[in-house]
């Protein structure tokens, strides 16, 4: 089955061991590549695993040598498995700069921080973020068009969301203050940005509980606050539903498909099969965007 190389990733050699490796470990095709992909998420997932158990305390005292020597044992494997997607790459430096070179780099980090950095908690959230890889693994850069669609409506709505949002920060800090005043600090309404949080917890309809109107005056604000909230929760939601179906109306029509592939996710501007590498009927131009493929 022919598979498109990421001409941002190409194997340093054409062949022998180091392109089997780049097989191995950028493509998820043969059973092979696939069971390597489903090692590696199982090892990412117990490692997050362990991660978490440690930062229970009670784990961590009781379990503390076990769970040093389990990570240890995860950053050997993670460094070992690091040092060969460099190896095998034509441009190693291009993948550590990459968003998922650097998550890369990061799943083998932790362990040699520690002997550097006395912050545990730190330690802990940067091995948390091993989970990130699962992404690149299950290659969700497949989804970058629909990625992108969703990126765009949240741009063209961005000014849209920031009126939105300095209206639902000038309404709470009108309530807040109003509350202030209403309430008084020996109600738990200490100070204005004591009864702005309060408000703003209010709007979001979550009532945490911890400060509670008690003057009618008070619990009847409360009232017109939550019933504001709910309208202010479908507010950013219908704005940026607009954007999508006003993306969804435009594209409408203005895909085609290759007729050598099926692949249907092309722009009306496309030239080529972004799959196969096809030309597409009514493109033009006279070369094929550079990329290689193997049997």
């Amino acid at each position: 089955m022919p598979t498109t190389l990421n001409p941002h990733l190409l194997p340093a050699s054409p062949n022998g061991i180091r392109f089997l490796l780049y097989r191995l470990m950028f493509h998820h095709e043969s059973w092979a590549e696939r069971w390597f992909d489903i090692g590696l998420i199982v090892a990412i997932l117990m490692s997050v695993l362990v991660a978490m158990a440690d930062s229970v305390g009670a784990v961590h005292v009781r379990h503390a040598g076990v769970l040093f020597i389990v990570e240890i044992s995860f950053t050997v494997v993670f460094t070992i498995e690091y040092a060969l997607r460099l190896w095998c790459l034509q441009k190693p430096m291009r993948y550590v700069r990459s968003f998922y070179g650097l998550i890369d780099l990061f799943s083998v980090l932790p362990m040699y921080l520690a002997f550097v950095f006395q912050s545990a908690q730190l330690l802990i959230v940067v091995r948390v973020l091993r989970v990130l890889r699962v992404f690149r693994i299950l290659e969700m850069a497949r989804y970058q068009s629909e990625a992108s669609v969703l990126i765009s409506a949240l741009h063209r709505s961005r000014r849209k969301i920031v009126l939105f949002v300095v209206m639902v920060l000038s309404l709470a800090t009108i309530f807040g203050a109003l509350m202030y005043l209403v309430e008084g600090p020996e109600r738990g309404f200490t100070s204005i940005p004591r009864g702005i949080y309060w408000a703003i917890v209010t709007m979001a309809t979550v009532g945490f509980g911890d400060i509670t109107p008690k003057t009618p005056l008070g619990q009847f604000i409360t009232t017109i606050i939550i019933i504001i909230g709910y309208g202010i929760i479908a507010v950013p939601t219908g704005i940026y539903s607009a954007e999508l179906v006003r993306d969804r109306n435009i594209g409408a029509g203005a895909k085609r498909a290759c007729g050598r592939c099926g692949e249907s996710e092309h722009a009306m501007a496309a030239r080529y099969c972004q799959r196969c590498g096809e030309r597409l009927i009514g493109g033009t131009g006279s070369a094929p965007p550079s990329h290689s493929s193997v049997d």
